[in-house]
Parts: structure tokens; sequence; C-alpha cells
């Protein structure tokens, strides 16, 4: 590994990403940073899953402010929810993987839209009265492909 490279990387990302981009259009591998290489390949994909959680995350915490709060459902709620989905379906266009990643971590991403939505709310000392289910009560694909008002709980 060439120690300008590394240094680079250290110093000025921007420039360690231009200079790395023209070593591999010049087939130079042999002097390319290839751990650092790799390390943001890992965070670019761990970014993009990030990201749709965080949006699997506001949905569910509309959708239970909703359930908890009806009488304060309205546009906005729909607004951002339409939106977190409309992010989530973008992503999974260019990595359909990631609709089974985000499958798979559902009861974790509901358990914390849960504790959120109660946050927000100020009702955590009320969770046992608001009948929100122990479990997510909902699969990925009827949260992203139903209409938005036939997801109740």
């Amino acid at each position: 590994m060439a120690t300008i490279t590394k240094t680079l990387y250290d110093t000025d990302f921007a420039e360690w990403i231009a200079h790395t981009a023209e070593l591999l259009r010049q087939g130079r591998f042999d002097t390319i940073d290839l751990e650092h290489v790799v390390e943001e390949i890992e965070d670019m994909g761990k970014s993009d899953f990030k990201a749709v959680q965080s949006q699997l995350r506001r949905t569910l915490t509309h959708l239970i402010k909703r359930k908890i709060q009806p009488e304060r459902d309205g546009a906005s709620w729909r607004v951002s929810i339409v939106g977190a989905r409309r992010e989530i379906l973008h992503e999974f266009r260019f990595s359909p993987s990631l609709r089974r990643r985000l499958s798979d971590e559902m009861e974790e991403v509901y358990q914390e839209a849960v504790d959120d939505a109660l946050e927000e709310t100020e009702l955590i000392e009320r969770r046992a009265d608001l009948g929100i289910p122990d479990a997510c009560p909902f699969t990925l694909s009827r949260l992203l492909d139903s209409p938005i008002d036939s997801i109740r709980f």
C-alpha cells in the first residue's frame, strides 16, 4: 500500500476518493489502499440500510401515534408516512436485498417506534392502557404496499 494514499485518506477524504478512483481507472490495483476501500464499501451498505430502518421507524411511529392519539391524526402524520414509504421504496429499487434485511429487522424497529411514539406523546406511563401490541402486528409488505388508511391496529 502506498504511504501517500493512506496519509491522504486520513487528511483529505475527498481527495483520497478522487485519487483512488484514478488509480482504479488506470488499473494500478497494487497501489490502492484496499483496506480503506473495503471499509468505505461496507459503510455505504450500512448507510443505506440505516436510512431505510429510519424511514420504517418513522412510518411505524406515526401509525402508533395515530392509534394512541386519534384526535391529533391529521395531514402532517399522513404526509410523513407517505414520504417515509416513498423513501423506502426508492431505496428498494436500487437495492432490492434491503427489503429482506428490513423485513428481518421489523420487530426491533417496531419496538423502537413504540418507544419513540410514547416519548413524543408523553404517554409512557399509560402504555398498558393504550392497546399497543407487544409484537409488531404488520408485515413489511402490508406497511409499504397497502393504502395508508387500511393500515390500522
